[in-house]
């Protein structure tokens, strides 16, 4: 099948999933409004109730430590931050939309969302320190939807995904991208671009999460997002937490330290501060299913 025709089959895919909750699209636009107040992400999160039920068991659950019970909105927002209550629904509003997928012995959509949690978590802290945007408010969602092309290929790709799982399983040092570049035409990132780009979502979200397998993107401003996002993936794949479906954790990139001035004591406190925060993230997706 040509790229072209691949690519009309995967958006015609993209079609078929459920469209995602109301709410969502208003919190995208809010997002690239700087006039938007806690006020106005209240008040958009609050119209869904079963939302806003589990962002308040996030609120509380132990990844963040709160001593006393957090009843309302309007009291996670200050807490937590509005943007991370925002990113948190979006998150949250994407899991709850896609349907479980397949069975697989090399992949499970379950551990690729703790996985994706576990990329969130160090995608927040690597945003404090390296981050170009001062609100930072962005790279959690990146972190965790950063694999969400593999949901697609496994709901509608299902036996060449399970055929690269398989190629990827079975050849020395072979990465899964690449394996489902050879099988599929695609690696995940750029159908995880395809969808979160059909789902409206902000290119500083979706763009690095197209390219974070690519060689060939543009320099500024998507480098240091992909720098960062290539190496909060790795880490919790060094430390087993969660799975993609890899065979094995990947190196990180020199280029990619190079990118972000990083030095070797810098990643050294990621990778600490990554198993530190290994509870709070099993309780994290606990909360949010």
């Amino acid at each position: 099948m040509e790229k072209n025709e691949l690519q009309e089959k995967i958006y015609s895919k993209i079609d078929e999933l459920p469209t995602l909750p109301a709410v969502l699209p208003r919190l995208l636009s809010l997002m690239e409004d700087e006039k938007t107040s806690a006020m106005h992400i209240a008040d958009v999160i609050s119209r869904d109730p079963a939302l806003t039920s589990k962002i308040l068991k996030v609120a509380n659950s132990a990844y963040y430590g709160f001593s006393q019970e957090i009843s309302s909105l309007e009291r996670a927002i200050p807490l937590l931050g509005f943007n991370m209550v925002r990113s948190l629904a979006l998150s949250i509003g994407v899991i709850d939309t896609l349907p479980s997928g397949k069975k697989s012995p090399y992949f499970s959509p379950k551990d690729l969302w703790i996985h994706g949690l576990a990329v969130a978590t160090v995608m927040g802290e690597l945003g404090k320190k390296f981050g170009a945007d001062s609100k930072n408010e962005h790279y959690f969602v990146v972190g965790l939807l950063h694999d969400i092309g593999k949901i697609v290929f496994d709901l509608f790709f299902t036996e060449l995904f399970q055929q690269a799982l398989e190629e990827a399983h079975s050849k020395e040092n072979e990465e899964l991208y690449s394996a489902e570049r050879s099988v599929i035409g695609f690696d995940h990132g750029e159908v995880g671009g395809m969808l979160l780009t059909r789902w409206k979502f902000p290119d500083v979200i979706s763009a690095p999460i197209a390219v974070h397998h690519r060689s060939d993107f543009p320099e500024d401003p998507v480098a240091g997002d992909v720098a960062m996002l290539r190496i909060a993936d790795v880490l919790p794949q060094e430390l087993g937490l969660g799975a993609g479906g890899n065979p094995f954790p990947p190196e990180i990139y020199e280029a990619d330290l190079t990118t972000l001035n990083m030095s070797e004591k810098g990643l050294e406190d990621i990778r600490a501060y990554l198993d530190s925060a290994k509870d709070g993230i099993y309780a994290l997706f606990s909360a949010m299913n």
